[in-house]
């Protein structure tokens, strides 16, 4: 098994950089992300993550439904998914990552999100987009790791941001 702890070479901060014969091809579904981590609608941010490489990345998916609660105030004339959702999106395929990475030692612990990087948004996220959320650890040290993440839609980055999480009992 490889050291988790072990920084990531710099050149390898984006899932295009990631050598895809290590990608762990089996995909994480909706029912075992909600048996990972902790979240329920309407706080769920993601639908499955779709690629993810032990300890290194992972992608995951969010469906973009006008039947977001959010939609209702943000803004009920010209839905749009607020940044910070879309952040937190980042945080939940990160924490999948983080837990799929720890296998069995993270029983009974939970990913908590620490802080936000030079978070950037590009473009709205709208009813009808499926955004992909790549997400890259930088590098972790105890309990605590970090994260680059981008989120895309139709391939064109939408937002992006570095985030850190802390892994703590329950």
């Amino acid at each position: 098994m490889s050291d988790v702890n072990a920084p990531l070479p710099v050149e390898s901060t984006t899932m295009a950089s990631v050598d895809m014969a290590s990608v762990d091809m089996a995909s994480v579904d909706i029912v075992r992300v909600m048996e990972m981590i902790p979240h329920r609608y309407p706080m769920l941010m993601i639908d499955k993550v779709v690629e993810m490489v032990t300890g290194q990345s992972a992608v995951g998916i969010k469906n973009v439904t006008v039947n977001e609660p959010f939609f209702q105030g943000h803004f009920p004339t010209r839905p749009v998914m607020p940044g910070v959702m879309i952040i937190e999106s980042m945080a939940q395929t990160a924490a999948v990552l983080v837990v799929h990475t720890l296998g069995e030692s993270a029983e009974g612990k939970l990913v908590y999100f620490m802080t936000v990087d030079n978070a950037r948004f590009r473009r709205p996220v709208t009813p009808g987009d499926t955004m992909r959320v790549e997400v890259v650890k930088d590098r972790s040290r105890g309990n605590v790791w970090r994260f680059n993440g981008v989120a895309k839609v139709d391939g064109v980055k939408v937002a992006e941001a570095e985030f850190a999480a802390m892994i703590m009992d329950r």
